[in-house]
């Protein structure tokens, strides 16, 4: 496996989790990560995004303000952290590699990890 998403969980609305994403230095060192997420019957849609050095960042209007994605490159990893979480935020969340250009588009994207499932209750 060469990522590894961990933290999902149960969590009631307006709760926070957050979720992290290991890889080896030979997949994690020198890119851009991100985070994206499905729901059950939806499309995968990108959550945020993250550049190597974590200089440039990019969210998702649904979690602006809420969500925080961050890397600790000498630990290989990315989190996102998800505060005042609602009930539409319930999804598996990806976290992946991405070698192209776009943050937003999952093509751009070349190593996933297997997810890692979040439920908000209401």
């Amino acid at each position: 496996v060469q990522l590894q998403a961990s933290g999902g969980g149960l969590v009631q609305a307006g709760g926070s989790l957050r979720l992290s994403c290991a890889g080896s230095a030979r997949t994690f060192s020198g890119y851009a990560m991100g985070w994206f997420r499905q729901a059950p019957g939806k499309e995968r849609e990108p959550v945020a995004g993250i550049s190597w050095n974590g200089g440039s960042i990019y969210y998702a209007d649904s979690v602006k303000g809420r969500f925080t994605i961050s890397r600790d490159n000498a630990k290989n990893t990315v989190y996102l952290q998800m505060n005042s979480l609602k009930p539409e935020d319930t999804a598996v969340y990806f976290c992946a590699r991405r070698r192209g250009a776009n943050y937003r588009d999952s093509v751009d994207y070349d190593v996933w990890g297997q997810g890692t499932l979040v439920t908000v209750s209401s």
